[in-house]
């Protein structure tokens, strides 16, 4: 029998094959692996193979989302494929089992349809056989078995393969079908064909894959030692119940809040409907699952119930003498108004009652207001508690929310009680005329309620909806003005007034209390800074003519400033010296001059006295004449009350013209046009009628009025002066303007006495009832 010839595999490998596109991942050399196949085209591919020489080609795809691939979305090395069984599968598809043997490169693609085939040479591995191979495999293997021991994934047929396989090429391919390795780095590990090279890059995903397995071993230790953690903590917890159970003491948290509440109830002495209702939300408590929306509502509600101060008050204890003391302490000035208050407090020791106390301070901003209220907790030894509700415009600020609305809390009355923890503080309700009303409610009318003391006993807010009596609080109110807030509210309060100051006042004030506050403020010494008397007026008289004294501690603030830079800059002694002549430098130019003052100095202008937001304040009337149709023109942001005051002044002139000799022609052809300077700032009020008639009466007698001279006073239809309002705010304006001589309303001299001394002091008072007397008094 003559000897078989073996020929090499390579020699009968065909050097056309049909190509199976593939999306996942490339195929190497050298495995045994099944594959599903459900493509029709490629089922096609399997058939012809099959028929033939059962070789396939199976090539990686460039990109694996091709629906349709050709031979140019292919990469060009791939492995050929023995398919060694095939199965049919009962839903169209095919499962066939292959044996990959080689390296290929497509040389041409032959055809693209109905299935792709192409002429391919096949490659060997190179440099395959010198030390450093023989090095990187044994490095290969000992990484390959270190990474498998840490690993669950590699199974002990991996390992046994790895052991058996005798190439280094085949080693490298082996692991890299192994590693969990992007499909474009296999595919160039496909495409390396030194095998030094190969291994090489092959080493390097091996060692990442080491670093991810520590983090993987890292985050999985923490994760164990948490678990054990929480189990610890778990059995703990379990042996804590069971052991406070034995006890008798609440084994949770739901059962702990039940029993602070239910202590907390029992110490409240709640009597009647209020004690009934907490009762009932107790008992629902105690039934609730700690996971329901409702238990957090019930719990709050709860909690506010026992933070409130449910129990009578202790009786008040002040002394009469320590008050005025606290009072004369915290304010210069102001007689009139602290004697108010040391009656209302007298009052309040003789009766042993606080019930109906209800302050509201009216007067200009920057007066004063709330540090009175502040002076008048500290003088009755009572908590202090302000609230603002300037601009508020719901009511359930005041009345709270029902518990239905989610993120429901009561009013501030409630919350303001919840903080305080006394059934008898002093409560400041600021800006009590800057309130609005809208769509969801008025405030004003739900502080009716709040500051009524036939109703505040059994006050119901709507979060809590069970009676609660805050007559025991002392309510204090400010306001800059009265015309804003309703008469039913109005009528419910004691009005005390508080007037601006005069210069000497804001210097004794600036003096006693706002420099060494505005020094501590700066971080200066009482040594590093004087203020002369001199800079003290020329700063009321130049820079801070309001009837409060914000602008004047402004003004101070500023200096002090400018004054620590300059130490802190070296530029200036550590003393320094403020007076008339260097206060320029730190205030700048003054915003009132001397030329400022207001003068009734040409025929047709009078100097009247008004009544504002801000204080009191003087106002020049002007008026000119001109020829054409006879008639009155009104400039000046004139309100209602104003223009019918000018249209009566008018009137009246015309009335007497022939008895003060004024020719009549002089209003039937001549235009009059009053106007009262800065006329962006509105104007109303009745009280300069007998000023308009005046500057009329001058206009046309071409006299002017006596200098330093002021008046007030609503003017009738016959001639009649009236009783005007303010008068003490009025005479402190005309005091700031250096008026000497005041025509004031006859009914008004009893309001004289209201207005202290040092303010009367350089004044003339002139009552007069006609509107005759005040031009006699006047020209």
């Amino acid at each position: 029998m003559p000897d078989k010839q073996i020929i090499p595999v390579d020699q009968i490998l065909p050097i056309k094959l049909f190509i199976i596109p593939i999306s996942g991942n490339p195929i190497f050399p050298g495995i045994f692996t099944p594959m599903m196949i459900q493509s029709r085209n490629d089922i096609k591919v399997i058939d012809e193979a099959m028929s033939s020489d059962s070789m396939i080609g199976l090539v990686l795809l460039a990109n694996e989302e091709t629906d349709s691939p050709r031979g140019e979305d292919l990469y060009k090395v791939g492995t050929v494929a023995k398919i060694v069984k095939r199965i049919n599968l009962p839903d169209g598809g095919i499962n066939i089992f292959i044996s990959t043997i080689k390296r290929f490169r497509i040389k041409k693609i032959l055809t693209s349809e109905p299935f792709i085939s192409a002429a391919v040479e096949y490659l060997d591995d190179q440099n395959d056989d010198t030390l450093e191979v023989k090095a990187l495999t044994r490095s290969l293997l000992s990484e390959m078995k270190q990474l498998s021991e840490n690993n669950p994934l590699f199974s002990e047929e991996m390992r046994l393969n790895m052991v058996n396989i005798d190439h280094p090429g085949k080693i490298a391919d082996f692991t890299s079908s192994i590693l969990n390795i992007d499909r474009k780095e296999q595919q160039k590990i496909l495409e390396t064909l030194d095998v030094q090279k190969r291994m090489e890059h092959v080493l390097v995903f091996i060692k990442k894959e080491q670093e991810l397995l520590k983090i993987q071993k890292k985050i999985q230790k923490q994760i164990n030692e948490k678990i054990e953690k929480s189990q610890r903590e778990y059995f703990l917890k379990e042996e804590l119940k069971a052991i406070k159970q034995e006890l008798g003491m609440p084994v949770d948290s739901k059962s702990s809040e039940y029993m602070r509440f239910q202590e907390a109830v029992e110490k409240l002495k709640l009597k009647g409907e209020v004690k009934e209702q907490v009762e009932q939300e107790l008992e629902k408590f105690s039934l609730m699952d700690p996971n329901s929306s409702e238990f957090v509502v019930t719990r709050n509600y709860l909690d506010t119930i026992v933070s409130l101060p449910w129990n009578d008050p202790d009786p008040e204890s002040f002394e009469l003498e320590k008050a005025k003391e606290i009072l004369d302490a915290d304010h210069y000035g102001l007689e009139d108004v602290k004697d108010r208050i040391l009656e209302y407090l007298a009052v309040r020791k003789l009766k042993k009652d606080s019930k109906g106390s209800i302050i509201c301070l009216v007067g200009a901003p920057g007066v004063g207001k709330t540090s009175v209220g502040h002076s008048i907790a500290s003088a009755l030894n009572k908590k202090f508690f302000r609230f603002s509700v300037g601009g508020m415009r719901d009511e359930a600020e005041i009345k709270g929310h029902r518990r239905t609305y989610v993120g429901a809390m009561p009013g501030k009355i409630m919350q303001g009680l919840k903080i305080v923890k006394t059934k008898d503080p002093v409560f400041m309700i600021d800006e009590i005329d800057k309130m609005g009303a809208s769509f969801q409610g008025d405030p004003s009318s739900a502080l009716l309620e709040v500051l009524d003391p036939e109703q505040n006993v059994a006050f119901r807010d709507h979060y809590l909806d069970i009676p609660f009596d805050i007559s025991n609080i002392l309510f204090i109110a400010t306001a800059n003005t009265l015309d804003s807030i309703p008469r039913a509210l109005l009528d419910r309060m004691e009005v005390i007034r508080l007037s601006g100051y005069i210069d000497q006042e804001k210097i004794a004030i600036a003096t006693k209390y706002l420099i060494p506050k505005s020094l501590n403020r700066a971080g200066l010494k009482r040594k590093n800074v004087t203020f002369t008397r001199s800079a003290l007026q020329a700063i009321a008289d130049r820079y801070a003519r309001e009837a409060g004294m914000r602008n004047f501690e402004k003004a101070l603030d500023r200096i002090n400033r400018k004054i620590a830079r300059k130490i802190v800059l070296n530029e200036a002694a550590d003393q320094i010296k403020i007076d008339d002549q260097n206060l320029e430098e730190y205030l700048g130019q003054p915003f009132f001059r001397e030329e400022s003052i207001k003068k009734a100095s040409l025929p047709g202008t009078a100097l009247g006295l008004a009544w504002t937001n801000f204080g009191g304040d003087t106002l020049l009337v002007e008026a000119v004449s001109n020829p054409g149709k006879e008639g009155i023109k009104l400039t000046g942001q004139m309100g209602k009350v104003m223009q019918e005051s000018a249209d009566i002044a008018y009137t009246w002139i015309r009335h007497i013209a022939g008895k003060y000799g004024i020719e009549t022609s002089f209003f039937e052809s001549n235009h009059i046009h009053i106007h009262i300077p800065e006329g962006a700032t509105p104007k109303d009020g009745p009280s300069a009628g007998i000023t308009m008639a005046t500057a009329l009466y001058s206009l046309a007698k071409g006299k002017t009025i006596k200098k330093n001279l002021a008046m007030t006073g609503e003017l009738s239809l016959v001639g009649k002066v009236l009783p005007i309002g303010g008068l003490k705010e009025k005479t402190i304006a005309a005091k700031r303007n250096r008026v000497k001589t005041i025509i004031i309303p006859s009914q008004n001299l009893r309001d004289l006495d209201e207005i202290p001394e040092k303010v009367k002091q350089g004044i003339t008072f002139h009552p007069v009832e006609t509107m005759e007397e005040v031009i006699e008094k006047a020209f």
